[in-house]
């Protein structure tokens, strides 16, 4: 999972952690909805927008930037995106960009053009190094992206127990675990499904809402098409498909170099699969499963 995708899915499912990022805890989720927005003129979306459920002059919209890379270009595009998104929309609220840095060493200022744009209020960076050392519950999650290896399994740890302790409604306690879950996950690429397990205190990796809607999904559609084509073909029908909406929970959709090793994937068992398609990046999925020559070649 990229670091944009996994800041796009903590924002999605507890968007209170992003106002309380902010310092303003008190705008409150409620009153945003965390969304994406064409702009059609170029063909691109902006894909981190927190904009108010009214039409209230006094609150701002927030387009939201995740930036874990050294990129020269960033604020070209930024600040490109935004004017042609309000010259198109023309929303009714001032606009807020909030970029989000690991930390200051990754940050291409470009003081030349946007010298004076970045002082300004409307402009908010934040680097994740420099959050207070006894942060409230959202904005703990989001520091665990970026806490050492070593650190992140005590802070985890707090994390969830916080988590169960502050949030009394199950199924929102639920989520935020299953979230916490999915950063340790992309903590720890290289590490088996036993030792994330033994470090974490988990049950079973298996149990994360990702591989359960996965593997409920695949096993339903697999076996209704058992039915009709044979028991077996429906058994390897049924894991094609948990291996499919496993890398489509993980990267969205299935492009062509996704496709192309689907097959060379379902060679090993769901046990040993599972845990590849949970922890592996897409660009170590690819390396690790190269598209089969054609014999021509």
């Amino acid at each position: 999972m990229k670091t944009d995708s996994l800041f796009y899915q903590i924002f999605l499912r507890f968007p209170d952690s992003f106002f309380d990022l902010i310092g303003q805890p008190q705008l409150g989720a409620a009153n945003y909805q965390f969304t994406s927005q064409e702009v059609k003129q170029l063909s691109f979306r902006l894909d981190g927008l927190f904009v108010p459920l009214r039409e209230d002059s006094q609150q701002p919209l927030y387009l939201v930037e995740v930036q874990f890379q050294p990129d020269d270009s960033l604020y070209y595009r930024l600040f490109a995106e935004l004017f042609l998104f309000l010259k198109q929309y023309q929303p009714p609220h001032p606009w807020q960009i909030v970029v989000i840095y690991p930390h200051r060493g990754v940050e291409r200022e470009q003081s030349l053009h946007f010298g004076e744009i970045l002082n300004l209020a409307s402009v908010r960076r934040i680097y994740l190094d420099e959050l207070p050392h006894n942060p409230s519950l959202g904005i703990g999650v989001i520091k665990l992206v970026v806490e050492s290896e070593t650190a992140a399994v005590r802070t985890a740890q707090t994390l969830i127990e916080r988590t169960r302790e502050e949030i009394t409604d199950q199924s929102s306690q639920r989520q935020l675990i299953d979230l916490i879950e999915s950063i340790i996950i992309y903590k720890f690429p290289q590490k088996s499904r036993e030792e994330i397990e033994a470090m974490f205190g988990l049950s079973d990796l298996k149990q994360t809402r990702v591989y359960q809607e996965a593997l409920a999904e695949g096993e339903e559609r697999g076996l209704e098409r058992g039915l009709e084509r044979g028991l077996e073909q429906g058994l390897q029908e049924g894991e094609r498909l948990v291996v499919e909406n496993l890398l489509r929970v993980r990267f969205g959709e299935l492009d062509p170099p996704l496709q192309a090793i689907i097959s060379r994937i379902l060679q090993l068992s769901p046990e040993e699969f599972t845990p590849l398609l949970l922890q592996c990046s897409k660009q170590e999925l690819l390396k690790r499963f190269p598209p089969e020559k054609s014999r021509g070649n």
